[in-house]
């Protein structure tokens, strides 16, 4: 529920003189958003139409008035990456508060190197107002701008940073407290594993994202209320290059062979074969794998030669400045950290005369990262390092307009990411080159990108990229596992007196759980009926497979994992859950169950010195035997789990070795090819689709059957279709007709 003062000051905006303002008669600071750049103030002017009602009103003399109403309460604006998403947020949020729509704000990012630079910007753009990180600072009664990560704010609402009752602290998380959110960079993603945040505050919501609309996603556009391929606002890559306000990419596919199509023994030179029985050869049977898959290049197998050529084709191939002498800003993406020290490695050697400043990693394991990001971004200076080899930090929201040379050198299948990673060398940068020969300034007009993991190929095939579902905590997995075989028991006819025992006991242990969820959390609020249902313990006696799915709906992703439990024990709950659905399913094989918790107990056994893992060697010893395999059944796999669940934090935690080799790779320059990406971008639905997608949808309207048939309509027929078209809101407006179709009658 709203708090008093969170009513009192819903209730002053509706007063006509102080309240609020019409959005839509707001002169924009351009110093803010939109100075030079016409689209950013159309972005502003489509939050404020879309975010004001006006209903005419008639007096107590009968004279009527405009009464300003609150419209719709979400904005989803597209933008292109470099095409200004902040600096149009921080002027609508300018807006916002000048008339009086909002008083405090919150700014959501996924990092928290975005949230900083948000912050930093907004300072710069909108000093009047106050603002904290919540990251790093505590919020106070007068702060009007908070900058927080997802989880951050989460925590911030079930006031784990203060407990004290009448705290005043306590006020700040009431579901009034922010009366607009931005969501940085808006997806998929964020709705799944976030809408929690945005169904608690009852706030506008406005949402900024760089994803082409075919990547948005079904339930983001639902989150803001939308239809499909329809945001409030849109300006895309295709467009802004077209306008130029933004730099179009030269895209390089380089084909390398052992990274596309792995290292082939039978391939190798007598020399290098030697090498590779060295290497990956097993001692003890003397056999040598056929080959080793692309998939290991880069990831734990390291080859001098692959990066060694990498390295030189960018060198000379990658775009140069400084009266083309010296390599261009330059960002490397990474597989991991492993791979971007290699990389550092291989490049010092072979060009010792840059002393090893040239290229640094920038990533999380590096201590002095800020301070190289900082030099790197560095908008006027070409400093050092000029290339950066990045893991995850620098794929997204780093501000660097230097950047004329991108290399793919891992592999992306997420088509957001891989579009924000584009975006990194999309910025204009003016005198990048210097002055021509008339003194005017030669500035960036392109970047390369050079492509030496098929990435191009990838996404030419799966434009949508492979879109990934959303992954269950371990908690939610054993909680639904255990539900689901109690019921499974349950049902059989034939189960035995243990069987039954243990169904009961796992329902008693899922009704304890639920049963002992905080009420407090912001999260069971919100699911209180279901939660208060089945904390009861008569309900549990009755459930149904109806239940289990609200339960796995409303209630599973609520339980949180028992205090100092480990997480290898949770995923040893979920193997032994697994097999025992497996063993009720009657599946056909359940070998690789038996193989993996046999090699599980391999492995304690090997470790007998430790008391805990001493206590349980006769287990350990009977889990070996053929005997122990044949009479299993779901009573004793409960006891297995039970008895070694906490002794698997003993265990080694597996490692793959990192392996150097110094094969010959091939990088074969004629196949080098150049593919256009602007294409490949997918627009926003245009007009004519909209017109298009609607007769097809509505061939059964009077008008449409009648002209598809080829019979005459009249004026009255006619301009209904002309409403239709001309609304403004189901496929545009009669200007957008003009536009496609011209001045025809």
């Amino acid at each position: 529920f709203y708090t008093k003062n969170e009513l009192a000051r819903l209730i002053e905006r509706r007063d006509p003189i102080d309240g609020r303002q019409d959005l839509r008669t707001f002169k924009v600071n351009q110093e803010i958003a939109g100075k030079g750049r016409p689209y950013q103030l159309e972005a502003i002017a489509r939050v404020a139409e879309n975010s004001v009602k006006s209903i005419s009103k008639t007096d107590t003399n009968g004279n009527n008035s405009e009464a300003l109403r609150g419209g719709a309460r979400q904005s989803l604006l597209v933008m292109a990456t470099g095409s200004g998403k902040t600096r149009v947020s921080a002027a609508i949020t300018d807006m916002m508060t000048k008339c009086n729509w909002a008083k405090r704000i919150l700014f959501l990012a996924d990092r928290n190197a975005l949230v900083s630079q948000a912050k930093n910007n907004f300072n710069e753009y909108l000093p009047h107002l106050s603002a904290i990180d919540l990251t790093k600072e505590k919020e106070d009664v007068g702060t009007r701008v908070v900058f927080s990560t997802y989880p951050t704010i989460m925590n911030r609402i079930d006031g784990h940073f203060s407990k004290e009752k009448g705290n005043e602290d306590q006020r700040f998380y009431g579901v009034g407290h922010f009366d607009l959110i931005i969501i940085d960079e808006a997806h998929r993603s964020v709705y799944q594993k976030y809408k929690a945040i945005f169904d608690y505050f009852d706030a506008m919501l406005i949402g900024l994202t760089a994803t082409p609309k075919s990547e948005v996603g079904h339930d983001t556009y639902g989150l803001f209320g939308i239809e499909d391929d329809n945001p409030t606002f849109s300006y895309e890559l295709d467009k802004a290059v077209k306008e130029d306000f933004l730099v179009p990419p030269k895209a390089i596919s380089v084909p390398l062979k052992f990274v596309r199509e792995g290292i082939k023994y039978k391939e190798l030179s007598n020399e290098e074969q030697k090498q590779f029985e060295d290497k990956f050869g097993d001692p003890t049977t003397d056999e040598t794998p056929d080959e080793i898959s692309s998939a290991a290049l880069n990831k734990w197998l390291f080859n001098t030669n692959t990066v060694d050529q990498v390295l030189n084709h960018l060198m000379i191939n990658g775009i140069k400045v400084e009266g083309n002498q010296k390599l261009g800003k330059t960002i490397i993406f990474a597989k991991n950290h492993d791979h971007a020290i290699f990389i550092e490695e291989r490049f010092n050697k072979n060009y010792p005369e840059y002393t090893g400043k040239f290229l640094r990693v920038i990533d999380n394991y590096e201590t002095k990262a800020q301070d190289l990001l900082s030099l790197f971004v560095d908008e006027y200076e070409e400093n050092d390092p000029q290339i950066a080899v990045s893991v995850d930090m620098m794929d997204t929201g780093v501000d660097a307009p230097r950047v004329v040379n991108l290399i793919f050198f891992k592999q992306v299948k997420s088509s957001t990411k891989f579009w924000q990673m584009i975006g990194r060398g999309t910025r204009l940068c003016k005198g990048l080159f210097g002055l021509n020969e008339d003194g005017s300034s030669n500035d960036k007009t392109e970047f390369i990108i050079f492509d030496y993991c098929e990435n191009f190929e990838f996404f030419d095939a799966n434009p949508d990229g492979a879109v990934g579902s959303s992954v269950k905590s371990l908690t939610q997995q054993i909680f639904e596992a255990q539900l689901e075989i109690a019921l499974l028991i349950r049902d059989q006819s034939n189960s035995n007196d243990a069987e039954r025992a243990l169904a009961e006991s796992y329902v008693d242990e899922l009704n304890l759980a639920v049963a002992s969820l905080d009420p407090d959390r912001f999260m069971v609020k919100a699911n209180l009926r279901s939660v208060t249902e089945f904390s009861n313990k008569k309900r549990w006696a009755s459930i149904s497979k109806n239940d289990m799915l609200d339960i796995n709906s409303h209630v599973s992703g609520l339980i949180l994992p028992i205090k100092g439990d480990d997480e290898f024990a949770r995923r040893f709950d979920i193997l032994i859950l697994n097999f025992q659905l497996a063993l009720l399913a009657k599946a056909y094989s359940t070998d690789r169950y038996m193989n993996k918790i046999s090699g599980i107990a391999k492995d304690l056994l090997k470790k007998q010195n430790i008391p805990a893992i001493a206590l349980q060697v006769a287990l350990l010893n009977d889990i070996q035997t053929v005997d122990f395999w044949t009479s299993i059944n779901l009573n004793h796999l409960d006891n297995v789990r039970v008895s070694l669940r906490d002794l698997l934090k003993y265990l080694d935690k597996e490692s793959q070795v990192q392996v150097i080799t110094t094969f010959k790779d091939l990088l074969n320059y004629d196949g080098v090819r150049e593919h256009d990406l602007i294409p490949t971008y997918t627009a926003l639905q245009s007009y004519k689709d909209r017109v298009e997608s609607y007769i097809q949808e509505h061939k059964d309207h009077l008008v449409i059957r009648k002209l598809k048939t080829n019979k005459s309509i009249t004026e009255a027929e006619l301009n209904t279709l002309e409403y239709i078209l001309f609304d403004g809101n189901t496929v545009g407006t009669k200007q957008d007709y003009i536009d496609n179709y011209g001045e025809k009658p």
